[in-house]
């Protein structure tokens, strides 16, 4: 683990050091109290501290990928060439993934419940054509400029085609995983994504944001007991709001020489003639 990420368990020992004996939640369990810390580890890390990892993954035999576990949005995916850079895919949402339904119906049981039995039919996979004898692609032809004079089509409808990329590929939630179409044998894939580290065997949570989800802990703690004043709740509240901005402040710096590599990235020195 690297020196900047501070692990939840060293989070939560020190939060229970600060915890005196007349504090509204000193009576809290560790398994609580550790589901709240993760709860807070995901809450932060989806806005402001973001961990992307970059997982090299097998192809399976349908050009399909199978998603992580800690799996939460795709930054991008492609192929990794021999220069050492990664040549991106593009998302193509026109992708078929499509399935059929089975005649077979799996049944729930719900003897102890005075409620009729819920039935759902299963699916199998179906990425056949729906279509027989005919090309879709020879519908455009008749928006395609013929130039006869030079026998031969030489023009081309303006949207259609271009960015030329390694691959296309098409997200699939249903089945948790990734359709491929690619041109080339491909094996293995690079993808990046953001993670849910509160799904990780060692969470932790970067150093800026330490005193922010302490703040979250003991504000969840103390948000839902009726025994806990109102003032007391508002307080807590924005106390963790406060360390949460102050948090995205730091982790956000912007420097002089950032600031200025964005203003001339778009200038670009063109041949005089």
């Amino acid at each position: 683990m690297s020196m900047n990420n501070v692990p939840l368990d060293v989070v939560i020992a020190d939060f229970r050091i600060g915890i005196d004996g007349d504090d509204h939640i000193s009576n809290v369990s560790d398994i609580q109290l550790r589901n709240i810390a993760l709860r807070g580890i995901r809450d932060l890390g989806f806005d402001m501290g973001r961990r992307i990892k970059s997982l090299k993954l097998a192809v399976n035999s349908n050009d399909t990928i199978t998603l992580p576990d800690d799996f939460v949005s795709i930054s991008k995916i492609g192929l990794v060439g021999e220069d050492g850079l990664v040549y991106v895919l593009n998302e193509n949402k026109s992708i078929n993934f499509s399935r059929r339904k089975l005649t077979t119906t799996t049944a729930f049981s719900q003897s102890s419940m005075d409620i009729p039995v819920n039935s759902v039919k299963d699916t199998e996979e179906s990425k056949e054509a729906t279509t027989s004898g005919v090309s879709i692609e020879n519908d455009y032809n008749q928006f395609v400029f013929e130039n006869y004079l030079m026998e031969g089509g030489t023009g081309r409808l303006y949207g259609m085609g271009g960015a030329h990329a390694a691959g296309e590929y098409r997200m699939n939630y249903d089945q948790n995983r990734i359709e491929l179409s690619t041109n080339k044998s491909v094996t293995e894939v690079v993808m990046e994504y953001i993670s849910d580290d509160a799904r990780s065997g060692n969470p932790s949570v970067h150093v800026y944001a330490e005193e922010a989800l302490r703040a979250y802990i003991y504000y969840k703690l103390i948000e839902k007991k009726s025994t806990i004043p109102a003032n007391e709740k508002a307080r807590a509240r924005a106390e963790y709001y406060n360390e949460r901005r102050l948090a995205g402040i730091r982790m956000a710096s912007f420097s002089k020489d950032e600031a200025l590599k964005v203003i001339r990235k778009n200038y670009r020195l063109s041949p005089k003639f």
